[in-house]
């Protein structure tokens, strides 16, 4: 485990941390009225077993890809304000937010996510027009839910809702992050639990070329490396999800 980095650290610190969280809507807003392009050249990072990964469709609408979602569906996107880049480059993969649908029996489905301030349900439309280029994939659990587990997906995450966001990302605070989020309502509502619980030392440890200058910043000079934590990148690793899509949603605008 590396050791406790003791930096000295401006006293402006507080002041920059303050300021690349109060951002990260800024930078959501300004993902959201981006055109999404037709194709998308990215390629997945994760390390996806093939035989459980669907053939990968290019474009989707909302409309259409919201009618093929189910209670209890992952859906992963990629956020491009400064936190959540870091968040990508620290895990290696794409996918740095995440949320879970929670009800489709509306006009569109309903997200249920944890973000800054708090979390709460958001539309598919809104949540996918955060996404950088409008990336997005679906994992769905290998078993189905009854309709009692769906049931119990809205319960759990309801009452999870307008919980302060955790910028430490502590997986055992009193506040929430997405992944944590997710893991803890599927858990609560199936009895599934994916993701792996690990520390930032061994999270850092897989990637030992990842910059750290970012979060010495964000935790004030001394990098919590004891910290368990879970990750969107773990979460998808699971071998109890299967993904349903990974593409593009074409006409990601707020709605």
């Amino acid at each position: 485990m590396p050791a406790e980095i003791n930096t000295h650290v401006h006293s402006s610190s507080h002041s920059n941390r303050q300021g690349l969280v109060m951002h990260i809507e800024a930078g959501n807003d300004v993902a959201s009225r981006r055109p999404a392009p037709r194709e998308s050249s990215r390629t997945n990072t994760l390390p996806v077993d093939p035989v459980r990964a669907a053939p990968g469709r290019l474009a989707e609408t909302v409309v259409s890809l919201g009618a093929t979602l189910r209670v209890g569906d992952i859906v992963c996107i990629h956020v491009s304000a400064k936190p959540f880049r870091e968040v990508s480059a620290a895990t290696g993969s794409w996918i740095n937010h995440v949320g879970v649908v929670v009800d489709i029996a509306g006009e569109q489905p309903l997200i249920g996510e944890s973000t800054f301030p708090i979390s709460r349900f958001t539309s598919l439309a809104r949540f996918v027009a955060r996404s950088d280029g409008g990336q997005v994939a679906v994992a769905r659990l290998t078993k189905p839910l009854t309709s009692t587990e769906e049931q119990r997906v809205r319960v759990a995450a309801g009452r999870r809702t307008g919980v302060l966001y955790d910028t430490g990302f502590n997986l055992h605070s009193r506040r929430q992050f997405c992944s944590r989020y997710v893991r803890e309502v599927l858990d609560e509502a199936t009895g599934v639990r994916i993701g792996d619980i690990e520390t930032f030392a061994a999270l850092y440890s897989r990637r030992p070329d990842a910059a750290l200058r970012f979060w010495k910043i964000w935790y004030f000079g001394r990098i919590p490396w004891a910290r368990e934590t879970v990750t969107p990148a773990s979460l998808m690793r699971s071998s109890q999800l299967r993904w349903v899509f990974d593409g593009i949603a074409v006409d990601a605008t707020e709605g």
